[in-house]
């Protein structure tokens, strides 16, 4: 738009604007206006991870899209991880971090780490990160309002501690937060009918609340473009079908089944779709809501 000066007078001066910048942001709104009623009113389940959250600066870009987001009418809830954060503090302590599966080995010494990095340190810095857009946000974990109910995970039949699944969600609070105006942003912490707190997966979280918030979308951010094919190209527009033959004939493998099996429960379980996003890339979220192209691999019923 224009540049003006004010003057002591109140007489405005016109500045030079640049025509082809302006004429640009112009088509860019055009775009989004379909989109921006599209999801008027829609639940969007956003699942943050932290690899995305690798700087103040790609924080900044993820808190400008999900406030823009509830600013128009939408109504994103995000889930955050936190794992980097998790084992460099345990790092710090001089304890090793094990994984069984993808999972985390949680004794209860990293249990009390678990709760104080993602309800604490990492809910509470995405939480300001919004209040520095003009966001309301309202940071949470699993125990609050009886969240999540959780219970015990047993990995390849093996204990490993506070590790849990999700048994159920109570989406009261969340409801409640929605209608007052706030983001909520939660972390993945569950709590068991014993009061015991369990670690639970970010992803399988983001899935379970996007299927009984009866969401519209789940985005799952992440560190790597997508799904990706054979010849290392970007895969989307996928049915539930069709990603389970890659998953047969070994295309998706490794550290990625954990996050397509969430997204494919979300979708099977009444999400309209799912999508997996590089988090690092600049307001990877509004490219992906209100551009015709998207990014990242979608996958629908």
């Amino acid at each position: 738009m224009s540049s003006t000066e004010l003057l002591p007078d109140n007489i405005r001066i016109q500045m030079p604007i640049d025509q082809d910048k302006a004429i640009n942001i112009a088509r860019v709104l055009t775009e989004a206006l379909p989109y921006i009623r599209r999801f008027a009113g829609k639940t969007i389940v956003v699942k943050y991870g932290g690899n995305a959250m690798g700087d103040d600066a790609m924080i900044d870009s993820f808190a400008r899209d999900i406030v823009l987001m509830k600013a128009v009418g939408m109504n994103p809830v995000v889930v955050h991880g936190g794992g980097p954060q998790i084992g460099k503090h345990l790092e710090k302590l001089g304890k090793k971090s094990e994984f069984v599966d993808g999972q985390r080995v949680t004794d209860a010494e990293t249990m009390d780490v678990v709760e104080m990095m993602l309800g604490g340190l990492v809910n509470k810095a995405v939480v300001t990160a919004f209040a520095k857009q003009g966001g309301r946000a309202v940071g949470l974990t699993g125990k609050d309002g009886g969240l999540i109910r959780a219970k015990k995970l047993l990995v390849q039949g093996r204990d490993i501690g506070q590790v849990g699944e999700v048994e159920a969600v109570d989406p009261r609070i969340i409801d409640h937060l929605e209608t007052g105006g706030f983001i909520p942003v939660i972390a993945p912490v569950g709590v068991g009918a014993d009061g015991t707190a369990y670690n639970i997966n970010a992803d399988t979280v983001a899935g379970k609340l996007a299927a009984v918030l009866k969401a519209d979308k789940l985005m799952l951010l992440t560190n790597v473009q997508g799904l990706m094919d054979k010849q290392g190209q970007v895969l989307t527009g996928l049915t539930v079908k069709q990603v389970e033959a890659l998953i047969a004939d070994g295309t998706v493998s490794g550290g990625m089944l954990p996050k397509v099996r969430c997204a494919l429960d979300a979708v099977n379980s009444g999400v309209r779709n799912s999508v997996i996003i590089d988090g690092r890339i600049e307001h990877a979220v509004l490219l992906e809501l209100f551009t015709d192209e998207g990014i990242g691999t979608l996958i629908r019923a």
